[in-house]
């Protein structure tokens, strides 16, 4: 069968607002480490690893021999009521590695999940449906979630079960203050927070939930210290601080395992999910404990953390740290961001190069006036597929680039890349 013959089958069937990429969709049949083959047999370097899923790549060994060993047991699924010793494990690990102080770790299937139950758990534990959230954040498509999205391309309704107000500082490029030195930067971001908190709440505002690099807006982030600096006004109003580590966990962005370290502060929460299964579905929270044992209702995740899940997700780590991949995510990423803001000196219509480690994007603009340039952002991302490279494509307008190797990308596949990147942005002229 075709990719035109499924496509037909896909449209008659799924919802026509679940977007595929590319003027002809393509199925992807199989992998091997950071190649993909689709259903016609092109092979593609992937460069987005599954939305950032597939941390580790395709058809690792270990990962693949854990899964293969909990299937063997003849169980694959027993639910939250029974203890699961892999869930166990992996909750110490995490506990361990978040810095969280006494932490404690819940399971769930998904980033949306994830978050979900972050907002449960901060409204119950400060008795507020008030939540402060960034503009041009993005945090799952679930009731809850769409909400405290400040991203209208994303929001699916206006109806909402908190009342949200939305803070600035993430997006920089085009924020009213980016021509500013870093530090006056934070400082009129943190004066904002106050404003909103003192003029839009009523003070008692449950939580403050923000992406470290916002992943669905283009991978854009406020400098260093930007959080840590947020967080000494939150704790004056006794604001919970929740980090959503879903892209920008496990080591991705080089310099630090989870995203928010380079903000020099440990928030009350962070939620996970896409790399840490390598492709299995698995999200969660780490919170301290007293905030994650505020709910006072009986609640569980009747698949979240189940054997399989929780084994894949258990290899992964012990792989990525065995390996040091957060190191190889800060060398590969170098050379891709070197790379890239090379080609910007190219070509203007590469506006941008911001993220960091192995999570890097190019906003791309009209070199008149600097507007987003959605048509042409589309017309690279078809390029790139055209010669073997697969990327993603985001940003509040859909005019960014978005780069998220696995994390086991080595230098002459960055090359190959880069070169495959050039020779798209040549095709524009």
């Amino acid at each position: 069968m075709t990719h035109a013959e499924l496509w037909e089958r896909h449209k008659a069937v799924m919802p026509a607002w679940l977007a595929l990429y590319y003027e002809e969709p393509i199925e992807i049949v199989s992998g091997s480490g950071r190649r993909v083959t689709d259903g016609e047999g092109t092979t593609y370097l992937d460069f987005f690893a599954g939305i950032l899923t597939n941390a580790i790549g395709y058809d690792i060994a270990e990962i693949s021999e854990a899964v293969r060993e909990q299937l063997s047991s003849g169980v694959a699924h027993t639910s939250t009521v029974y203890l699961i010793r892999k869930q166990i494990e992996l909750a110490e690990q995490i506990a361990e590695l978040s810095g969280i102080p006494d932490a404690k770790v819940f399971f769930a299937n998904s980033g949306t999940e994830a978050n979900e139950t972050a907002l449960m758990l901060a409204t119950q534990n400060r008795r507020s449906n008030q939540v402060l959230a960034m503009r041009n954040s993005y945090h799952g498509r679930a009731f809850g979630t769409v909400a405290i999205t400040g991203n209208r391309g994303w929001s699916a309704s206006s109806l909402s079960p908190v009342n949200v107000q939305y803070v600035q500082g993430a997006y920089r490029y085009r924020s009213p203050f980016r021509e500013l030195p870093d530090a006056d930067y934070i400082k009129v971001c943190v004066d904002d927070l106050r404003n909103v908190i003192e003029t839009t709440t009523s003070g008692d505002v449950a939580c403050l939930i923000a992406e470290p690099i916002q992943g669905v807006g283009g991978f854009s982030s406020p400098p260093d210290g930007l959080y840590g600096a947020f967080k000494e006004v939150l704790d004056e109003y006794g604001i919970l601080f929740i980090s959503d580590e879903v892209q920008t966990g496990w080591g991705r962005t080089g310099d630090h395992f989870w995203g928010i370290q380079a903000h020099d502060v440990v928030p009350d929460a962070m939620t996970f999910a896409k790399g840490l299964g390598n492709g299995f579905a698995i999200g969660g929270v780490v919170a301290k404990a007293e905030l994650m044992d505020s709910i006072n209702a009986n609640s569980l995740s009747t698949f979240g953390g189940n054997p399989i899940s929780t084994s894949a997700a258990k290899a992964t780590i012990d792989y990525l740290l065995d390996k040091d991949l957060q190191a190889n995510a800060a060398k590969r990423g170098a050379q891709l961001a070197d790379g890239l803001r090379g080609i910007s000196e190219e070509f203007p219509e590469l506006g941008d190069v911001r993220g960091k480690g192995l999570m890097l994007a190019a906003e791309i603009v009209k070199p008149d006036d600097n507007t987003p340039d959605a048509a042409t952002t589309a017309k690279l991302q078809q390029e790139t597929k055209n010669r073997g490279l697969l990327v993603g494509k985001g940003g509040l307008y859909g005019n960014v680039l978005r780069m998220a190797p696995p994390m086991t990308l080595t230098e002459d596949e960055t090359t190959e890349a880069l070169e495959i990147i050039r020779d798209s942005f040549n095709s524009l002229r």
